[in-house]
């Protein structure tokens, strides 16, 4: 029994991460287990295709210099360009993971492995949006990673990066989960994790492991006010590449589900006009023409609280769960419109090359005089209305001191409408104006560069 139970004791220490004597983590294991698969990358651009020359770089201003020299005296040789990335092998016939950025507008990339062989790879496929890359070298056998889930990880655990930061190979870092689901202004569909890992150039690409030596993401981008680590570093989730990898690998390229609104976050100022009692949701600021949302009934002001089963919280939180869905899918959603809570079903489409539209408002030389808020407005042209395809609005012509002017609006702005009634034209807009409740905070729905966004008007 005694034998038994010690045999149980070292089988239950043996399951558990090895530990130092100061009780942290020992990642020597880890390491010598998982660095055989993790790889260098290197790009060029051939000469012969180079896009520009030194001559071309010159400045206009700094031309008149190279003005009267011998010809051979210019530099104007294409030079080769390159870069360093890191990856890692996830199927030992040669399949590659890193990111997009690494190997973008490359002629030729250059895997070295851990024994030190180069081989040319070959770009399976890419994905922009998560800055994805699959590579394929020609050879079998190799060492690979195991892949994890990155669902299952938890803030506050520790985790390892393996990469070659500045070029230095196999260099190892680690640290903490910081945070999850973070949204990055670059990257819309993409629920970052957060960690504390020294990450450097050169880092992007490599694998993210936990202490089980599971990759869970990979290593992708850092915020820095001088380039170099601040500890802030952001790595994709692997359950999210390995999704894009199975797209890539089946049709070259990644869908995505797609709803076609323009939303933006509900602020404290917002949240009450719209019968919230805290700031949450995405609230719906435009809703495209033909698009699924349109088919499903979605309209302006709606805050959507809850889609496909998942609390909406933040507004960047909705292009991540709409996107993960496969086009085509049914799914419900809880929204917020006109203070009561209502359901829909919408057909989720696939999100379009040219999903983000860019539009720049005209002018309109009739206006109406200025009313309490400080607006002159008038209405909106035919031509307006047609190139951004607007069905109703006015266009703010001047703004003098006033609400208006401390909320923000602009001339050059169409105002869509004024809490929660739509505007058809100037009359009616000032009609709206003056029936606003005192001392109160109201939206504006306004359309600026291409997009509609609500503004929280003070009122005096």
């Amino acid at each position: 029994m005694r034998y038994a139970l010690l045999l149980l004791i070292g089988l239950l220490a043996a399951c558990q991460p090895a530990a130092s004597n100061n009780g942290l983590p020992d990642f020597t294991g880890l390491v010598e287990e998982n660095s055989p698969a993790v790889v260098n990358i290197a790009t060029s651009i051939d000469p012969s295709k180079a896009e520009t020359s030194v001559r071309e770089q010159v400045p206009d201003f700094l031309r008149k210099f190279f003005e009267g020299m011998q010809e051979q005296e210019i530099p104007d040789q294409p030079h080769q360009a390159e870069a360093t990335g890191s990856g890692f092998i996830i199927e030992e016939d040669g399949y590659i993971l890193t990111n997009r950025h690494v190997v973008d507008g490359a002629d030729h990339i250059i895997v070295r492995l851990s024994d030190r062989r180069e081989l040319e790879a070959e770009l399976v496929g890419q994905d922009e949006r998560s800055d994805l890359a699959l590579l394929k070298v020609d050879a079998d056998d190799l060492p690979t990673v195991k892949i994890g889930s990155s669902a299952k990880l938890k803030v506050g655990e520790w985790v390892l990066a393996i990469g070659a930061p500045f070029g230095f190979d196999s260099s190892v870092t680690a640290g903490i989960v910081s945070a999850k689901g973070r949204s990055l202004p670059s990257e819309n569909y993409v629920p970052f994790i957060q960690t504390d890992v020294a990450i450097n150039p050169g880092n992007s690409g490599g694998p993210l492991f936990n202490l089980d030596g599971d990759v869970v993401g990979i290593n992708s981008q850092i915020i820095s006010r001088n380039g170099g680590y601040m500890g802030l570093s952001f790595a994709i989730p692997i359950d999210i590449a390995m999704d894009v990898v199975a797209q890539l690998k089946d049709k070259g390229r990644v869908s995505r589900g797609w709803l076609g609104v323009l939303i933006q976050p509900v602020d404290r100022d917002l949240a009450p006009s719209f019968g919230l009692d805290k700031p949450t949701g995405a609230l719906v600021s435009q809703v495209l023409a033909d698009s699924p949302a349109a088919a499903a009934g979605i309209q302006a002001g709606d805050v959507i609280l809850k889609f496909n089963g998942e609390e909406i919280e933040d507004s960047s939180e909705l292009p991540q769960v709409v996107g993960l869905l496969v086009p085509g899918v049914e799914a419900p959603m809880e929204v917020m419109r006109d203070g009561k809570l209502t359901t829909l079903s919408v057909a989720v489409g696939e999100l379009p090359d040219d999903a983000e539209q860019r539009f720049t408002p005209g002018m309109n030389n009739t206006a109406e005089p200025a009313n309490v808020l400080g607006l002159t407005v008038a209405p909106l042209s035919k031509s307006d209305s047609e190139e951004f395809d607007l069905k109703h609005g006015v266009q703010v012509l001047t703004v003098t001191d006033g609400p208006a002017a401390t909320a923000g609006i602009q001339p050059g702005d169409i105002i869509l409408s004024v809490n929660n009634k739509p505007v058809e034209n100037p009359n009616e807009f000032n009609a709206l104006v003056k029936d606003l409740p005192e001392s109160s905070t109201v939206p504006i729905l306004v359309f600026r560069d291409g997009g509609s966004r609500f503004i929280a008007l003070k009122l005096p």
